[in-house]
């Protein structure tokens, strides 16, 4: 965890509570939500708000992260909002997996973090790192 100053308390009370190789998933609007994951942080207030690439902004000033798992589809369907993704990880491996396996690794998760982005496949597992 770093110290970033978000203000939400769930939010930090996830983050506080993730340890090395435990999964936060950042979501669009669309994403099914798993009733057996602990944490289920929905923001979603309309169409666009939050967007996605905000929510994850501000969840990354606070998580340290070593590897993102993104869904294979968003490269053909959403490939700017790929390209946005990616570039907030220059020197993280980024693993693509078909959307049906993508949705089954959301269950394990720690937390999801639900935004509303109207944009197809705006979701990525952040596998937790160390700071040290």
């Amino acid at each position: 965890m770093k110290k970033g100053g978000i203000l939400n308390p769930k939010i930090n009370l996830l983050i506080s509570e993730t340890g090395h190789t435990d999964t936060i998933v950042v979501t669009d609007a669309g994403l099914p939500i798993p009733e057996n994951v602990t944490h289920r942080i929905d923001l979603a207030l309309k169409e666009g708000i939050p967007g996605f690439l905000e929510t994850l902004d501000i969840v990354l000033t606070e998580l340290q992260v070593e590897k993102v798992i993104l869904a294979e589809e968003v490269k053909t369907f959403s490939p700017e909002m790929n390209d946005q993704i990616v570039s907030r990880f220059p020197n993280l491996p980024i693993e693509y997996v078909p959307h049906v396996e993508f949705k089954q690794q959301t269950k394990n998760a720690r937390g999801l973090i639900r935004s509303g982005e109207f944009t197809p496949y705006a979701n990525v597992i952040l596998v937790a790192g160390v700071v040290y």
